[in-house]
């Protein structure tokens, strides 16, 4: 006779999944925009339980609560190799505006056709992304590991970018170029947002969870 016990072992052991899937709190509920909150110009649309950009440069942020140290995972797909977005993390307050995320937090860029620290992966102008991401129309899974000033990145399985902040200075104001990030220090938690950035640009997100570090 199966008793309760055995069942859940079976599962686990069966059907290895599950037990993954039960560690990942799911942030966005598929339904409407509960929990999130827009700041600047264009919106995200929720549509056939997903989130598609529109327009923008806007950003859409997960105001519920910070998170510290843990992992997020994006499945997102683009229209073309020209669309462009990013998951924001460590947004060190709630952003009244946009750019406040760029300057006091890190983008994880999503730009499939980009490349080395502007690539899709990259931690956008701090460390280069060595993954390449599916074909346009194809879903990709972004997963962000956050472990104090460490920030690890990989794609659709592969490794891609690995950042340490603890190498930035908090006199460091300067920036790469007109819209780059100022290149001091990041809160260890923060608010996590998504990009919708520019009228051209159609990113779609079937899914945005995180997970505590250590659960499987």
């Amino acid at each position: 006779m199966l008793t309760v016990t055995s069942v859940a072992l079976w599962i686990s052991l069966v059907v290895p999944g599950q037990a993954d899937s039960a560690a990942w709190k799911p942030l966005f509920n598929g339904k409407d925009l509960d929990g999130w909150k827009h700041v600047g110009p264009g919106k995200f649309v929720v549509e056939d339980g997903q989130l598609r950009t529109e327009g923008g440069m806007g950003l859409l942020y997960y105001e519920k609560e910070k998170l510290g140290d843990c992992v997020i995972r994006v499945v997102y797909k683009t229209k073309d190799r020209r669309s462009n977005s990013g998951l924001y993390i460590r947004i060190a307050e709630a952003p009244a505006e946009p750019w406040y995320a760029v300057h006091h937090g890190f983008e994880v860029q999503i730009a499939d056709g980009g490349n080395g620290s502007r690539g899709t992966g990259s931690i956008y102008t701090f460390a280069e992304s060595a993954a390449k991401p599916a074909e346009p129309g194809e879903w990709n899974t972004l997963e962000v590991t956050l472990r104090g000033t460490r920030v690890t990145t990989t794609l659709n399985g592969q490794p891609a970018a690995d950042f340490d902040s603890s190498t930035l200075k908090a006199d460091a104001g300067d920036k790469e170029g007109p819209g780059d990030p100022a290149r001091t220090p990041r809160a260890e938690s923060g608010y996590i947002g998504l990009q919708n950035h520019d009228e051209g640009s159609v990113v779609t997100f079937k899914e945005v969870s995180v997970r505590p570090l250590g659960a499987k």
